[in-house]
């Protein structure tokens, strides 16, 4: 089945450390942990650096290609080495990158990762260029010929913002009938829900963690405040607003998807994690895959957790994504 990807990609850097102090910080309700490392000091890399490709839009088209799909990812590089080592390693793992706009007059985005071993937790730096600039190219992406199309975080800068690319897209696959995955970004949430309530009134499938969830259904009417942390009453409401699947993800404590019908929960693997970088976009490929190929509401959950189940044993957001064959097993 083709599909199309929207949105970043970066190349990660990977350090992982296993000095630094952890903090709790209780009373910052925004930042209830912390890690302190001594200024001026300097730390050794535990286990050697790792680079991998980055960005939602390319993790999960990475995920989509090993389970069998035809991924297109739609997202700006520079053209510089950083982009073009990015398309290979698209490229490497089957994505078409046809949709892939190159640009002489910005880098191609870049993050640097501390990997935190003890607390099996990251911090990310991410320096934002290319992506800012992605175009929504109508046209090409028409051409595709896809009847999907997969819409992650999506940046904005002076020229065009954020919700003007949005409104494109949902105009595209409106007159193309083309049906909308949306995995939205927290900072598109923070910025401009109304924009977000909006985009889920037309999508096949909602992809959103459960802190997320919990922010779009707090901006809904007629709510009710004390049933915001019952993942059941956030599936509900946001099923209401449209989304004809509705998909809560929660770290360790696994997955909820709910569509009208059946409410469900798969709990998380118990697995040696190495980095939790990626995992939820490897849930999303592995949910996606499994529902382009008429799985049921089950089997998508079991598939996405699998998924996501496996790239935390590795360093990085790619390493580690299953192909069919491995996850039927």
């Amino acid at each position: 089945m083709k599909i199309i990807c929207i949105g970043s990609s970066t190349k990660d850097i990977i350090f992982p450390i296993a000095d630094g102090v952890l903090m709790e910080t209780p009373n910052d309700l925004e930042s209830q942990k912390k890690i302190v490392f001594e200024l001026g000091a300097k730390y050794q890399v535990s286990q050697g650096r790792h680079e991998a490709i980055g960005g939602c839009a390319a993790n999960v088209a990475c995920g989509l290609a090993r389970l069998g799909e035809e991924a297109h990812c739609a997202t700006r590089v520079g053209a510089d080495q950083s982009g073009n080592w990015i398309k290979d390693e698209l490229e490497k793992f089957g994505v078409k990158t046809g949709l892939v706009q190159m640009g002489p007059d910005h880098r191609s985005d870049l993050s640097a990762i501390i990997a935190h071993i003890p607390s099996e937790d990251r911090i990310i730096f991410s320096d934002r260029d290319s992506n800012e600039r992605l175009e929504i190219m109508e046209y090409e992406i028409k051409n595709v010929g896809s009847q999907w199309l997969f819409l992650s975080s999506l940046n904005g800068n002076a020229q065009e913002s954020w919700e003007k690319k949005l409104d494109k897209i949902l105009a595209l696959a409106l007159e193309s009938g083309m049906k909308l995955i949306f995995n939205p970004g927290q900072k598109n949430i923070k910025s401009d829900p109304e924009k977000i309530i909006e985009a889920v009134r037309r999508l096949q499938v909602l992809i959103v963690n459960k802190d997320e969830a919990i922010e779009i259904v707090d901006k809904l009417p007629k709510i009710e405040k004390d049933s915001l942390n019952d993942e059941k009453y956030l599936a509900e409401k946001l099923h209401e607003v449209g989304a004809k699947i509705v998909v809560i993800t929660d770290g360790s404590r696994g997955a909820w998807a709910f569509d009208g019908k059946d409410f469900l929960h798969v709990e998380a693997r118990k697995e040696k994690v190495a980095d939790t970088l990626g995992a939820g976009d490897a849930f999303s490929s592995g949910f996606i895959a499994a529902h382009l190929k008429g799985k049921n509401l089950e089997e998508c959950l079991d598939w996405g957790i699998a998924n996501s189940s496996s790239v935390v044993r590795y360093y990085g957001a790619v390493e580690g994504l299953l192909k069919e064959e491995d996850i039927l097993k």
